[in-house]
């Protein structure tokens, strides 16, 4: 399969490459924060031989409750991934939402990103196409691994060819999700590297009433297997302490238990690769 995730020489994914890892907090909190995070992933993912994205979110529209919170906003958020890429030299992703953000963000970052309930919004996946810039698209929760051929369309017609698509569970019945390992080599044939969303995969939406729960345990197991099934990298939400993140902080994985699944997850990659 050819390379469609050129987001930096050292952070391309596909056939030949090394696992490329799309890691960081759910939202931005502040700048010292989030460039710890990144130089600890850096240096983890640069000795293990990964690739490595820093991901932190800018705005979480998706929230359960209206009162949640959201995060710094496009400006504030937009300065910290700045700060974050010239402070720890890595590359950095973070969601849009609408199609305005689109080539006011590129500025910045190296990939956007689509989140899963915005994947079949035409107008934003062009608008993200068009800036030239990678493009990962989340798989909807409600999609099937085929009916995403048609958002890799939406963002190849607006003139990109980074493309890259990522699984994060499908809806299974009340507050639960499920991940079907079909799906890595299923939108692999689209033509794309495929990616696992780790944490976001192990969700309960709306299982905490007012917010989203989680089941940590289980992101190893998710992790794993989805690389056993071809996934080309792996994403994954972390903080030091992700008891204290305003968001997802049920499924997401402490800082100094990443590294040691991570370094399980590229053995897998490696067998599968052939190395």
């Amino acid at each position: 399969m050819p390379i469609r995730a050129q987001i930096s020489p050292e952070a391309a994914a596909g056939d030949g490459e090394p696992m490329l890892v799309i890691a960081g907090p759910c939202v931005l909190g502040g700048e010292a924060e989030a460039v710890e995070v990144a130089r600890t992933l850096k240096k983890f993912c640069t000795g293990a031989g990964f690739g490595f994205v820093f991901k932190a979110s800018f705005d979480k529209a998706n929230r359960t409750s209206g009162t949640a919170e959201r995060g710094p906003g496009l400006d504030a958020g937009l300065k910290i991934l700045d700060s974050v890429k010239k402070a720890a030299g890595v590359p950095v992703t973070t969601d849009i939402h609408l199609p305005e953000h689109a080539m006011a963000v590129a500025e910045t970052v190296d990939m956007l990103q689509i989140p899963a309930f915005l994947c079949r919004q035409t107008d934003l996946l062009v608008a993200a196409g068009a800036t030239g810039r990678a493009v990962n698209v989340k798989k909807g929760q409600f999609m099937s691994p085929d009916a995403m051929k048609h958002a890799v369309d939406k963002v190849r017609s607006g003139g990109s060819r980074n493309i890259l698509l990522t699984e994060r569970g499908t809806t299974f019945g009340y507050h639960n999700l499920v991940v079907d390992m079909r799906s890595m080599p299923a939108m692999r044939a689209h033509g794309v590297p495929v990616i696992i969303d780790a944490t976001h995969s192990v969700q309960r939406p709306a299982a905490l009433g007012d917010a989203t729960g989680g089941d940590r345990a289980m992101v190893p197991a998710i992790m794993l297997a989805a690389v056993a099934a071809g996934a080309d990298g792996v994403f994954a939400e972390t903080l030091p302490d992700p008891g204290k993140s305003p968001s997802d902080g049920e499924n997401m994985l402490p800082l100094a238990e990443l590294p040691a699944l991570l370094a399980k997850a590229g053995r897998v990659y490696d067998i599968l690769h052939g190395d």
